[in-house]
């Protein structure tokens, strides 16, 4: 299936797709062209049965995405602030809910749009250069991509209010004491380090992937009672595929299943 974008390079490596925002003239700032883009390539992943693992980065060294196009919305009428808004989150939550796991590569400057964009997958790894910040408030509006929920969800409610308010920046160290990404490492091993967690989310069931990452996002806006019953149900589907059965037979028997993504 081919992947021809004008802002995203596309690279399938053994079933894990490597997305690379591609505007490194202006540090990756994303306007409304590429996030129309992203909503694209995402919405062709999931109907593409050789993709099970998907990584994003950015193009160039400084730079993961550095926010969204502010000379665009410098342009923006009140109704074409909210038609913009639209269009990123309909970019972003089709990363947000991609059925099969994601992780953002962070190689540089992750803010506003771009932090955002990297909230919306599951596991974030970061460069020891990594910079982190919603910087909206210092050129006039608010987040609006995500960026005052996301946040707040992910390191609490009173830590992403002095973000947002102050616009601080942020380095990898800090953001990994904060729980905004799930590691750091030098800018030299960030690839080599994300791909080889990549291969080894891979090579498990992506039924079992699935399944998993359904009952962790939907139990995660329920209360605890509801969630629970919803864990039940998705842990039943599992015995209704072939891995499930397969891999419980193969531990009991001892030897390595035989997995079929089924």
């Amino acid at each position: 299936m081919p992947y021809n974008f004008k802002y995203i390079r596309c690279e399938l490596q053994n079933r894990i797709m490597l997305l690379a925002i591609n505007r490194p003239e202006v540090h990756n700032a994303l306007n409304s062209e590429l996030f129309r883009e992203i909503g694209e390539v995402f919405q062709k992943m999931k109907d593409d049965p050789e993709v099970d693992v998907v990584v994003i980065t950015g193009a160039g060294e400084k730079s993961f995405i550095a926010g969204s196009d502010v000379s665009e919305m410098s342009q923006c009428s009140l109704l074409e602030a909210r038609k913009f808004a639209l269009g990123v989150n309909d970019a972003q939550q089709k990363i947000a809910n991609f059925p099969r796991p994601t992780i953002a590569a962070i190689n540089g400057f992750a803010f506003g749009g771009g932090l955002e964009v990297a909230m919306c997958c599951d596991i974030r790894i970061a460069s020891e250069n990594a910079k982190f910040g919603q910087l909206e408030v210092d050129v006039g509006i608010i987040p609006g991509g995500g960026g005052t929920q996301r946040l707040a969800r992910l390191i609490g409610t009173g830590r992403a209010k002095e973000m947002i308010y102050t616009c601080m920046i942020i380095d990898a160290q800090r953001a990994f004491e904060i729980g905004l990404v799930n590691r750091v490492v030098s800018k030299e091993n960030l690839m080599e380090e994300t791909m080889k967690l990549a291969k080894k989310i891979e090579q498990k069931s992506n039924v079992m992937l699935t399944l998993a990452k359904a009952a962790i996002d939907t139990g995660a806006d329920m209360d605890l009672e509801n969630a629970l019953k919803t864990e039940i149900e998705l842990f039943a589907e599992c015995f209704g595929s072939v891995d499930g059965p397969e891999g419980l037979k193969a531990f009991v028997e001892k030897r390595k299943a035989n997995i079929i993504g089924k």
